[in-house]
């Protein structure tokens, strides 16, 4: 079968196509032949090796985190799935292998493909909606009633907390360049332009109940974020710590995103119901892969971007 595997940490030039013997699912285990992949801003830090130290993966590496595809073959003790199933997955951070003709995928970390939309796109849904979920759902807690200020909302995973946000209830400002503000006011929100950190969050109606960063800022600027925090409000940070403020009691997390079934399977109902939009920036085929990976190093991916396999 054909994937995409790097043999070393480095730069996109390490990335090459290659033939390799088809794998066999172990007892618990599913084979999926993967319809398509997405490409996650992850995969190169774990490409380059930045994240070496904190997640341990042997070499050779078949990138792809997301795994949107059919049941090949079931291994030893694996009920409740048939083969030709469409499914997904996101792959534990460790494990890998969306880049190829056909994944390994534990049992139980798959989910049903959602029914409306076709199967390539939904590789786009699990890595990035499970760090949105962990984020507006679990951390943030967001709620009906609430203020709540999403600063990337644009993005993959801003997409999805925005409407995450919306579909429970809160007053949402999606922050973003302008090119995003019609699609986020579909979504229910107030879009208004990137933050100007110097003019306060008086500029934007704040401050907020609730903070929620996907944008990569200097530390003293994550700093600025927390005046954006109500007193016993919260900031959740994808893009680096946004420090406390005992004094009025603001709290703040970070989101570091794992596989989970459960909200998984939560989100795919959301976009059968029609209450999840996927936004989708561009397809490209597998032997595209790295040259995807070029263009997210230089600036140049549009967004979201799909790695179709099959």
């Amino acid at each position: 079968m054909k994937a995409i595997r790097y043999h070393q940490f480095g730069t996109t030039e390490v990335l090459r196509e290659e033939e390799v013997e088809r794998p066999v699912p172990g007892p618990g285990q599913v084979l999926v032949k993967v319809t398509a992949t997405s490409f996650n801003p992850v995969d190169e830090h774990i490409r380059l090796g930045v994240l070496a130290e904190m997640i341990s993966i042997p070499m050779p590496i078949t990138p792809g985190l997301d795994v949107a595809g059919t049941v090949a073959e079931l291994g030893n003790g694996v009920r409740g799935l048939q083969v030709g199933a469409p499914v997904i997955a996101m792959l534990p951070l460790d494990t890998h292998g969306g880049a190829a003709e056909y994944a390994i995928v534990a049992a139980d970390q798959l989910t049903a493909a959602p029914r409306t939309v076709d199967l390539a796109d939904a590789a786009s849904l699990p890595m990035v909606g499970l760090a949105a979920m962990q984020a507006a759902v679990d951390l943030a807690e967001v709620r009906a009633g609430q203020t709540v200020l999403v600063n990337g909302a644009g993005g993959a995973v801003g997409s999805i907390v925005v409407q995450l946000a919306v579909d429970a209830g809160a007053k949402v400002t999606a922050v973003d360049a302008p090119q995003h503000a019609e699609r986020l006011r579909g979504y229910g929100a107030d879009a208004v332009g990137p933050l100007d950190l110097d003019e306060g969050p008086a500029a934007v109606s704040g401050p907020f109940d609730v903070v929620l960063n996907h944008v990569r800022l200097a530390p003293e600027d994550l700093a600025r974020l927390t005046t954006y925090v109500a007193d016993g409000g919260i900031a959740v940070s994808s893009a680096g710590p946004v420090p406390a403020d005992e004094e009025r009691s603001v709290r703040t997390a970070g989101v570091w995103v794992r596989p989970n079934p459960s909200h998984l399977a939560d989100l795919v109902s959301r976009v059968d119901d029609g209450r999840l939009a996927l936004h989708i920036a561009d397809r490209r085929p597998l032997a595209e892969l790295p040259t995807v990976h070029e263009d997210a190093g230089s600036g140049r991916l549009l967004g979201k971007t799909v790695i179709v396999v099959a």
